[in-house]
C-alpha cells in the first residue's frame, strides 16, 4: 500500500530550523524518485527540491544552501531539514513520490504518482 506521511511542521522565527520528515511506504528508494513540495496561500504549488534512486539531489534556487533533503533507507523515511528560514518559506510543504520519473511542476502543474497530506510550516519575522 502506497503511504506518505508528513510530520514535522511548526512555526519558527526566521532564522530559525525546521526538519520535517515523510514516512514513505509502498516505494523504495533506490527505485524511485522523492520530492518536497510547497504551497503558500493563494499561491501554486513549486518545487522545492528532489532526491533520485542513487541519492542525486536538486534543489530550487530559493532553498538552495539552506535546505538538505536526505533518506533513511533503513527507517523508509525522507527528510527536509531546512535552515535559515525566512517569512517566504511559509507555506504548507508535501512529499511526493515517483518510481518513473523525479516529481516536477510545469505550467502551474505538480506531477508526481504519490502525495502525502501536506504539513504546515510557519515562519514568523
Amino acid at each position: 500500500q502506497v503511504q506518505l506521511v508528513e510530520s514535522g511542521g511548526g512555526s519558527v522565527q526566521a532564522g530559525g530550523s525546521l526538519r520535517l520528515s515523510c514516512a514513505v511506504s509502498g516505494y523504495t528508494f533506490s527505485r524511485a524518485c522523492m520530492g518536497w513540495f510547497r504551497q503558500a496561500p493563494g499561491k501554486e504549488r513549486e518545487w522545492v527540491g528532489t532526491i533520485n534512486s542513487i541519492g542525486i539531489t536538486n534543489y530550487a534556487d530559493s532553498v538552495k544552501e539552506r535546505f538538505t533533503i536526505s533518506q533513511d533507507i533503513a527507517k523508509n523515511t525522507l527528510s527536509l531539514l531546512m535552515k535559515s528560514l525566512k517569512p517566504e518559506d511559509t507555506a504548507m510543504y508535501y512529499c511526493a513520490a515517483d518510481k518513473q520519473f523525479c516529481p516536477y511542476c510545469r505550467r502551474g502543474q505538480c506531477l508526481a504518482n504519490s502525495w502525502g497530506q501536506g504539513t504546515q510550516v510557519t515562519v514568523s519575522s
